[in-house]
């Protein structure tokens, strides 16, 4: 290997599985590949046992990423698995592991592993922490954290927020963030007016889409009820006419938000695409659509803004977390308290002020999150 070059390995989901954390490997991956390192992904043979799993199915249909080295190897629940798959690392010797953290559930399986391999006295573990506290706490969430952690090197992480929550749990080791980059994996922007007749929807509507997997904490029902408020609205007409997209799957009961509908009698206004998005379908949701919504309650950082720069999507974000970070008011995006009267308020304000605002400032604005910068990042620190 040339100098300077490094043998990378990354843990965390990848191809056959599905979903936001294994597009983001597999583009990194691509970032160390196409910058002259080695790099192979160990995902997970099995990722959660069937009961813990919220969706329809952890699997992708979509042909794997080609060009790139996916070992399906690890078993989340199998310890004699965690030992076997942390001796073959240790023998490797990788330069770096880069492993993503985003569940406490994967804490014992993860620490044990990045245990055996500490022991070779030459793998550097980095870890690229989505989340250190969970959205949605369990039992044992802090002492699985704790194991994971340990035998961890240093810390990348992708909101302010979580590298604040680091603090609590591995103080004095090193730490950086590093803003999410943009996905340019999912195809070139295409026309509203292509993507409208794939999804078939109306070419002359004003379309807002919340985008993603619907769970408690991304405040689908705050959007619902701002819907209503937008129906009721008398001084801006416009307001009443405007669509709503819903595209992902559910992972909670879906009941509650069925009963939320008919009893706000918001049917008409929406438009409900409620089953799992497709890699390949990503872009016709993106580029069909005027305005991205995120009425998050709580947050780290999001997968859905990123999608929304690279299509060239402006939003309305809530002030939570590490959202309005990536999103300056009035210029990409704007900022609504996490009710669901701002969120109307903010909505109105945009189609009020249109695209032709915030598209120069969004441009201009994308420019900073690039896949470079991030693997710089993990690479230095």
């Amino acid at each position: 290997m040339t100098s300077g070059k490094k043998n990378i390995i990354i843990i965390g989901p990848a191809h056959p599985l599905r979903g936001g954390l294994a597009s983001f490997n597999e583009r990194l991956a691509l970032e160390c590949k196409n910058s002259g390192h080695q790099v192979s992904i160990y995902t997970f043979s099995l990722q959660y046992p069937g009961f813990l799993f919220p969706g329809t199915t952890q699997y992708s249909s979509e042909p794997a990423p080609q060009g790139l080295d996916i070992q399906v190897l690890i078993n989340s629940v199998n310890p004699f698995n965690w030992i076997k798959t942390g001796r073959k690392l240790q023998k490797e010797k990788p330069d770096i592991i880069l492993v993503r953290y985003w569940l406490p559930f994967m804490g014992p399986c993860l620490g044990t592993i990045l245990r055996i391999v500490h022991k070779n006295k030459h793998t550097r573990i980095v870890c690229l922490a989505d989340n250190i506290i969970p959205h949605e706490k369990r039992p044992g969430d802090v002492v699985f954290t704790r194991y994971f952690l340990k035998p961890v090197d240093a810390f990348v992480t992708m909101s302010e927020k979580v590298l604040s929550q680091l603090s609590r749990f591995a103080a004095g080791k090193p730490a950086r963030y590093v803003a999410h980059p943009l996905y340019d994996n999912f195809g070139e922007k295409i026309s509203k007016e292509t993507a409208r007749a794939h999804l078939h929807i109306n070419p002359n509507e004003k379309i807002v889409l919340f985008f993603g997997f619907i769970r408690k904490y991304k405040g689908l029902d705050i959007l619902f009820e701002a819907i209503k408020i937008l129906k009721q609205s008398t001084h801006k007409p416009f307001a009443a006419q405007i669509k709503f997209l819903i595209a992902g799957e559910f992972y909670e009961d879906r009941a509650p938000y069925d009963d939320m509908i008919r009893s706000l009698g918001i049917e008409s206004s929406l438009i409900l695409h409620t089953e799992f998005i497709s890699d390949s379908e990503v872009k016709n949701y993106l580029c069909a659509s005027d305005l991205v919504v995120q009425p998050y309650k709580s947050a780290t950082q999001s997968g859905v803004t990123p999608l929304a720069y690279h299509f060239e999507v402006p939003m309305v974000v809530t002030n939570v977390g590490g959202l309005p970070a990536m999103v300056p008011d009035d210029k990409v995006g704007l900022i609504a308290a996490p009710n669901a009267a701002s969120v109307a308020e903010k909505i109105i304000e945009y189609f009020e002020k249109g695209e032709e605002h915030f598209l120069p400032y969004l441009r201009e604005e994308k420019k900073k999150y690039s896949w470079k910068i991030m693997l710089d990042t993990i690479l230095s620190v």
